[in-house]
């Protein structure tokens, strides 16, 4: 008799796994994309914004 459980372990498709060279290449493809982004820097009106942030929470403390 087929139970709940069995029924969706048949149902459950085996997880896809990834050679080495597509990780690789995946790895690489991400670690450009990160490096791009932390290269671009913070914008001004963001960092503005942070300053401003920041200075209020300073007048709070003393």
């Amino acid at each position: 008799m087929e139970t709940a459980e069995t029924r969706n372990r048949k149902a459950s498709p085996k997880p896809g796994k990834l050679g080495r060279e597509v990780q690789a290449r995946l790895g690489q493809q991400l670690r450009a994309m990160y490096d791009d982004v932390v290269n671009q820097g913070v914008p001004d009106r963001f960092a503005d914004l942070l300053n401003r942030i920041d200075g209020n929470g300073n007048k709070d403390k003393h």
